[in-house]
């Protein structure tokens, strides 16, 4: 057999996510719709998701905000709330939420995985940055310090001895549905459409776009065809003051009387 009579490779679509991200119920979704195109599923880094699209190493992924708009295409999806995670003794316990100035004499974390962009990390920093975000969780757990992260994240490294509070005034991370925006395929705009929950027979996106022109093109068909038509008066000719007479009956004057002259009484 010659590479040119080779059957073509299966379809099969490659999603990356990052840590903190669910996306079960949309590969779900996608299993139920395209059973006969395996979906693959790998979790990286936040750092490393951008490029392993460009690599091609994924056809889409669900990434954290921002990312290079000029080579990646992005649907933002939602913003997550950030928490300062602390000991569950800690003092900021005692309220239902914490301001950025209430951690000014805290030691805060600032792992080098860190996906909130500080352009000046709160309270003081540690001696040396934790290299991943768990590392900074085992370390609040001893007291070393406390942590800021998106809540996804805190909840992904929960621990019993540990708690969180919503953090009022700081960045706060956003995520995406983000592919190569040269690699913009059918399967990825199938994807697209599940994560804004267009139903099975939706028509928007890329399939909108194909059909808006056969909607047109049967709007303007329709437009041609003939109405029914009112059929005219019969006319019996044209009177002496020029006005056409019509058939059905004799003629009558404005005070109701029928045609012609009015009598004379005598």
């Amino acid at each position: 057999m010659t590479a040119s009579q080779e059957p073509a490779a299966a379809p099969s679509f490659r999603l990356v996510y990052v840590p903190g991200v669910m996306p079960d119920k949309w590969v779900r979704i996608w299993r139920e719709r395209q059973p006969g195109v395996p979906l693959g599923l790998t979790q990286v880094t936040a750092a490393e998701a951008p490029g392993a699209l460009l690599a091609g190493e994924a056809d889409a992924g669900l990434v954290r905000l921002p990312v290079d708009r000029d080579v990646l295409s992005a649907i933002p999806l939602y913003t997550e709330t950030t928490v300062v995670v602390v000991p569950k003794d800690h003092l900021v316990t005692a309220a239902d939420e914490v301001a950025v100035e209430d951690l000014a004499d805290e030691i805060v974390l600032h792992p080098q995985d860190d996906v909130l962009g500080w352009e000046e990390p709160p309270g003081r920093p540690a001696l040396e940055r934790p290299a991943t975000t768990a590392d900074a969780v085992e370390l609040v757990a001893a007291g070393i310090g406390v942590l800021v992260v998106p809540l996804s994240l805190a909840r992904l490294h929960h621990r019993k001895d540990l708690t969180h509070r919503p953090l009022t005034d700081a960045p706060a991370s956003g995520v995406a549905l983000s592919w190569p925006v040269d690699a913009h395929t059918d399967l990825v705009e199938e994807f697209i459409g599940i994560v804004r929950g267009r139903t099975v027979n939706s028509t928007r996106g890329r399939r909108q776009s194909e059909a808006e022109p056969k909607k047109s093109e049967a709007k303007k068909s329709e437009a041609k065809k003939p109405g029914p038509r009112t059929p005219a008066p019969k006319t019996t000719g044209r009177g002496g003051d020029g006005r056409t007479k019509q058939a059905g009956g004799p003629r009558r004057t404005a005070k109701g009387q029928k045609g012609g002259r009015p009598r004379r009484r005598p």
